[in-house]
């Protein structure tokens, strides 16, 4: 097997976990670390697939560009999460379902 092809089934490895884990867990916590999983896999498609096509700068400022909002993002969703446990005194995605206003 190739390089290219080796990084594309560690991609393809790291979506079916990000996947897993976001299908499993009704944690809100373990759902955030999931999809930051498949974004991280996202950013290592976008940079595999530069260097694939010889883009490999352009690819690589796409995904610096990514990691900084994703990480905005991140810091978002847990700052929801901390007033989700304030108010609700749990973490479950079920007992959401339950919050009115």
């Amino acid at each position: 097997m190739t390089l290219l092809q080796l990084s594309f089934l560690g991609i393809i490895l790291l979506l079916a976990i990000g996947l897993y884990a976001l299908l499993v867990s009704r944690h809100l916590i373990k759902v955030i670390i999931a999809l930051q999983i498949m974004v991280k896999a996202a950013i290592l498609a976008l940079v595999v697939a530069g260097e694939a096509v010889g883009r490999i700068h352009l690819a690589q400022s796409i995904g610096m560009t990514v990691i900084v909002v994703d990480t905005i993002a991140a810091v978002l969703a847990l700052a929801l999460v901390v007033q989700i446990k304030r108010r609700t005194g749990s973490l479950d995605t079920a007992e959401l379902a339950t919050l009115r206003h």
